[in-house]
């Protein structure tokens, strides 16, 4: 079975995609890493990678090709991806939403904990300036979205499971997850 994560930024979807990988023993991929690679291909900074996929379609779709592969050449496995519900759409679609604030507080800590803040985080300072700026990310993004694929990445009815996250803490979160895909594999 293929699982396909998205939701919103600080919601866990990468410690319960990770976590969910882990139990079925499924191969994890993460779009975000594989941004990272792209830009460190070109030489540029992640930073420069996202500016130019808001003028530059042919990134997103670079990208979104690798996904379609991916779906053909292997049945079983996680990906963590905006687009995977719509590009892959027999996976099973899972969305985890966040509140803006406790999204912001979740990115917060985790920058405070991280061992190497990364360029693009530096200048977050607060929980409010991580707000901000997630905000404005998450405003270019649909806006690429819509302007390249016509979709809105946030529509709940896109996916099978929708979990709010903002007051659960994460062994909730992941028996939730777990729960349905337990379904699905049975059915």
């Amino acid at each position: 079975m293929i699982i396909s994560f998205n939701g919103d930024h600080g919601s866990g979807k990468s410690t319960i995609a990770e976590r969910v990988a882990k139990d079925l023993n499924y191969p994890r991929y993460y779009m975000g890493q594989i941004f990272r690679d792209l830009a460190k291909e070109k030489n540029i900074t992640l930073a420069e990678l996202h500016n130019l996929c808001k003028n530059d379609p042919e990134t997103d779709k670079q990208v979104d090709e690798y996904l379609v592969k991916l779906s053909k050449e292997q049945s079983d496995f996680i990906i963590e991806s905006r687009t995977a519900w719509y590009f892959i759409p027999n996976s099973l679609k899972i969305y985890l939403k966040v509140s803006e604030e406790e999204g912001a507080a979740r990115i917060y800590k985790e920058l405070q904990t991280s061992a190497s803040r990364k360029e693009e985080d530096a200048n977050l300072n607060s929980i409010e300036d991580t707000q901000k700026s997630e905000k404005k990310r998450k405003e270019e993004d649909d806006a690429r979205y819509k302007k390249y694929y016509g979709i809105d990445i946030h529509q709940e009815k896109n996916y099978d499971l929708v979990v709010d996250t903002t007051s659960l803490n994460r062994d909730e979160v992941f028996n939730k997850v777990m729960r349905a895909i337990r379904v699905k594999l049975n059915a």
